[in-house]
């Protein structure tokens, strides 16, 4: 298993309890869609998974390893979190020393680093923006980029926070593109249901703090009433027997574009 949640409850220091009694596995290589309203604890659980928070009950495994004080510097070299807003993640003068950023942090030097930058960029379709300052890049060109300065850490577990939020059409369909494009186990935090269709084959639903659905993603975007009834809508004209026959023309996968 890629990630193990078992049994894990987080209450904040306000007092407010965001998980409670989470269990949820995550086979490598699969692609699973974090789904719920606002306030359900996704971000919470998402947090969990690399450290940034830690149980108040419970436990979190990576591949294996718990998540703890000695193995956190590991665990946030394999689970990348790409945040919702870029400008969280790029800092730096240009975006190849944004890229740079991370593999260096993790002791990559060198040749290694100018290569895992390159490679990392091309990627994410950005080599030629290496030089620019990213504040002077479009939005859509600062998520690729916040996507590159995770990948460039060659994790083995992408967490990605509401990937499309601010996105034009043009824009969402050549991220979509680029993550379709990856090998890593794959988490999307998103309220966006019709993209994380695209790009996941299952899904979890998460409301006060626990979850309530777990399965094929078409099958849990078909139960209308559970979605209805966890505060989770399908955009108009968005139809589920479409997107099925769609999947299974093209072998499982639904084109982006």
């Amino acid at each position: 298993m890629a990630v193990e949640v078992a049994g894990v409850r987080y209450t904040y220091p306000d007092g407010h309890p965001a998980l409670d009694g989470v269990d949820l596995t995550i086979r490598a290589g699969e692609r699973v869609a974090l789904l719920g309203p606002n306030g359900a604890g996704k971000t919470t659980l998402m947090l969990h998974l690399n450290g940034v928070l830690t149980p108040s009950e419970g436990s979190v495994y990576i591949h294996g390893t718990g998540v703890d004080k000695k193995s956190l510097r590991d665990v946030r070299r394999r689970v990348g979190v790409v945040f919702q807003d870029p400008d969280d993640q790029l800092f730096m003068p240009t975006l190849a020393e944004d890229v740079a950023f991370g593999p260096a942090n993790f002791g990559v030097s060198g040749p290694a680093l100018a290569e895992r930058v390159d490679e990392a960029l091309t990627v994410v379709g950005m080599s030629e923006q290496a030089g620019r300052s990213p504040h002077h890049l479009s939005g859509g060109q600062r998520r690729r980029g916040a996507l590159a300065s995770v990948l460039a850490c060659r994790p083995d577990i992408l967490v990605l926070d509401e990937p499309s939020a601010n996105l034009d059409p043009v824009a969402r369909r050549e991220l979509a593109e680029t993550l379709m494009g990856l090998d890593t186990t794959m988490i999307v935090v998103t309220h966006d249901l019709p993209y994380a269709a695209q790009l996941c084959e299952r899904a979890v639903i998460v409301d006060d703090g626990r979850i309530v659905a777990d399965g094929a993603i078409l099958d849990v975007l078909a139960d209308a009433e559970t979605l209805a009834r966890h505060r989770l809508e399908l955009p108009w004209g968005f139809d589920v027997a479409t997107m099925r026959a769609l999947s299974e023309r093209t072998g499982g996968s639904v084109p982006t574009g």
